[in-house]
């Protein structure tokens, strides 16, 4: 059971999320319980990291950010040991949840289960179990990127073999679009894996990317609560195996990010090697670069265009000044646009439905939106537009895939 930010924001609402935890105690599971910081506890501990450095050391950033969710979890032990369940809470090194020494986005190594198992033969039913961290093999508290709680969740589901793993949020479950855009936006009872890893890499802030990534790997059963609402067998999203859904839309949601910027290199130097004389510096100054667009090549020069978030726009500027600086790229000018957001649609339909992309592009024409750049995939199609268009966008493509209907 993971409880996001949202649920364990007040010490009544760890109450009620223990409560939760106590009614699965009573059917006889032994509890895995994920935690993340209280509500906006990150983001104050992120300000005062980058007002204290705004260069920072990314060991000492992990150091700092990781404790909000330190605070969440000792405090849950305490309130089930309030209500008489064995409880005890785990810090990431004291699993220990190996991973990388990519701080600020490690990635998981390993999960031994012998200090857990061990606790829960003594007679502990509820390990709660800081999100988000982990330990690198220098030793370090390491973090696992933001959302990584959800990463943590799935991670341990899959390490100990759990029934199932219960994602509580602040939402219901998984909808066909942001509900705050169109409120004709529909709950899903199910959808696939390969769907949801579309819609969370697209913007959708419900699962991170790389939860939904392990789920897929291991087969872990899914499932995406509000910590808000009774719970009953009906309630939330599953997020599951293709074949477990019966009815199935051709495109089953529309995605949206709002914070992305294109950024273009005009005239660059058209020759072999190039794009990787580009995007390599990017990679490595941590730049993630989404879409990427090659212009014609017209007398050995030509234009590159990517986007990337618009928080990683500075970054990408000096990565790429740097490179030319070195003369390891050639170009007239290099321009960001960072008024720009992506708009997707995505469903496993598509791979055997044509026309999607034709119905897209006509709804946005007819809206008079200009499509600035466009990437597709099997079971996607993203676009980037102006900002200003976004919501209108996301409403109009809504309605013209009638994805206020299920299948």
């Amino acid at each position: 059971m993971k409880f996001g930010g949202t649920s364990v924001a007040t010490l009544d609402r760890i109450r009620r999320a223990a409560k939760r935890v106590g009614v699965e105690v009573a059917k006889g599971y032994e509890v895995i319980v994920i935690v993340s910081a209280m509500s906006g506890k990150t983001n104050e501990l992120v300000g005062w990291v980058q007002e204290t450095s705004p260069l920072f050391d990314a060991r000492e950033y992990d150091a700092v950010v990781s404790s909000g969710e330190n605070v969440t979890a000792g405090l849950m032990a305490l309130t089930l040991q309030e209500m008489d369940v064995p409880a005890r809470s785990w810090q990431g090194w004291q699993v220990p949840l190996k991973t990388t020494s990519a701080h600020g986005a490690a990635r998981i190594e390993e999960i031994p289960t012998q200090n857990l198992d061990a606790k829960f033969a003594q007679g502990m039913k509820v390990a709660v179990i800081a999100g988000f961290q982990g330990i690198s093999p220098e030793g370090r508290i390491t973090t696992l990127g933001r959302g990584g709680s959800d990463t943590s969740a799935v991670a341990f589901a899959a390490a100990f073999g759990a029934d199932r793993c219960d994602i509580y949020t602040d939402v219901d479950g998984v909808y066909t679009t942001d509900p705050r855009i169109t409120s004709k936006a529909r709950k899903l009872a199910k959808i696939s894996y390969e769907e949801m890893l579309e819609l969370a890499s697209l913007g959708a802030k419900v699962l991170q990317t790389r939860s939904v990534e392990l789920a897929m790997r291991y087969k872990v059963k899914l499932r995406v609560l509000s910590s808000f609402e009774e719970p009953s067998d009906e309630a939330g999203t599953l997020v599951c195996d293709e074949e477990e859904i019966m009815e199935k839309n051709v495109v089953a949601g529309v995605a949206y990010s709002r914070d992305e910027a294109k950024m273009t290199l005009v005239s660059v130097a058209d020759r072999p090697g190039i794009a990787a004389a580009i995007f390599g510096p990017l990679a490595e100054a941590g730049v993630n670069v989404d879409m990427i667009v090659q212009n014609i090549s017209e007398d050995g020069r030509t234009d590159m265009t990517f986007s990337c978030p618009t928080d990683q726009v500075a970054r990408a500027e000096k990565s790429i000044t740097e490179a030319k600086d070195k003369g390891e790229i050639n170009f007239h000018d290099l321009v960001a646009d960072t008024d720009v957001a992506k708009v997707s649609v995505v469903g496993i339909g598509m791979r055997s439905h044509t026309g999607v992309a034709a119905q897209m592009f006509q709804v946005l024409r007819d809206e008079g939106i200009n499509i600035k750049v466009i990437t597709t995939s099997e079971i996607k199609i993203s676009v980037l537009i102006d900002r200003k268009y976004m919501e209108l966008a996301v409403q109009a493509l809504h309605d013209t895939f009638g994805l206020e209907r299920s299948a």
